[in-house]
Parts: structure tokens; C-alpha cells; sequence
């Protein structure tokens, strides 16, 4: 939809004023283009800007998948010491092809536990994920039209002045 504004806009529009900032710059006394001359303030202001663009709730969101991705690490690493436990056992134990084949059967409850559990963490973690985003959506909503809000009595105060009343 045009006008519609997605995460992110800020930071990849602060990043292309960056790249054109560097390609709009002159190199030094006519020497090579590798080398150039940008104003470090302007260039520190945007990334300034691009830092500020950054909201909590994407820490969050990263922090929590980061969080899920270690846990599945752990789960699959846990799992698959535990499968691999099982199988050393069994076959210490007895070559038997009953013993083996309960220790696999056992194994493959394990792995089949670890592969849910992952799914469900990975949904909880995309469900919370999705919560941030709809709770920074809706602050954002508010926040436009608090500015609204306020924009048209600031508005509505400079007409009154205007007409001779306070």
C-alpha cells in the first residue's frame, strides 16, 4: 500500500543518506576515488539517528530469538547426547536385536520430544514476537495522534490569537 510505513524505513532511508553522503563526496586534492572527504559530523549525526531509530521492543524480539535459537542449540545438542548415550548402551549392553531395537525406539521418543519441544518454543518465541510488534504498532498509533491532537490545538490557539482572543 503506498504511505504505508514498515519497520525499518527510518534506518534503511538513514543508511541510503549515508551511502550517498560518501558517494557525493570529493576525494582529497583530485587524488584517488578510494579516498574521499565527508563531513565526520554529518556522518556521525545520521548514525546518531540510525541508533535512536532502534526501538526497544527489536532488542527485545532479537534478544528472545537469540534466546530461542541457544535453547533449540541446547535441546538438539542434549538430544542428540541422549540418543547417542542410548545407543552406546545398548550396544554394551547386549547385541541383542531386541535390546538395540528398544534403545532406538527410545532415542527416536527422545528425539521426536526434542523436535516438539523446538516447534513449540519456536512458536512462542514468533507468537511474543508478533505481541511486541502489535504493542509497538499500537504506541505508534497513539503517539501519531497524540501529535495530531496536539498540532490541531496549537493550530486552533494561533487562529484564536489571530482573531483577537487568548
Amino acid at each position: 500500500m503506498p504511505g504505508e510505513n514498515y519497520p525499518g524505513d527510518r534506518i534503511v532511508s538513514l543508511v541510503e543518506e549515508l551511502e550517498a553522503l560518501i558517494e557525493e563526496a570529493k576525494p582529497p586534492f583530485g587524488k584517488n576515488a578510494q579516498f574521499k572527504v565527508i563531513e565526520a559530523d554529518v556522518f556521525y549525526n545520521i548514525l546518531d539517528e540510525i541508533r535512536m531509530s532502534y526501538p526497544d521492543e527489536w532488542q527485545k524480539s532479537r534478544r528472545i530469538l537469540k534466546e530461542r535459537d541457544e535453547l533449540l542449540a541446547s535441546a538438539n545438542a542434549q538430544a542428540d547426547s541422549i540418543i547417542a548415550d542410548a545407543q552406546q548402551q545398548a550396544l554394551t549392553i547386549a547385541g541383542e536385536q531386541e535390546i538395540v531395537r528398544l534403545a532406538q525406539q527410545q532415542a527416536d521418543d527422545i528425539r521426536d520430544r526434542a523436535q516438539q519441544y523446538e516447534r513449540e518454543t519456536r512458536y512462542a518465541a514468533e507468537d511474543y514476537a508478533e505481541q511486541v510488534f502489535s504493542h509497538l504498532e499500537e504506541n505508534l498509533k497513539s503517539l501519531t495522534n497524540t501529535v495530531a491532537r496536539c498540532r490541531q490545538q496549537l493550530n486552533e490557539g494561533a487562529n484564536n490569537t489571530q482573531n483577537g482572543a487568548w
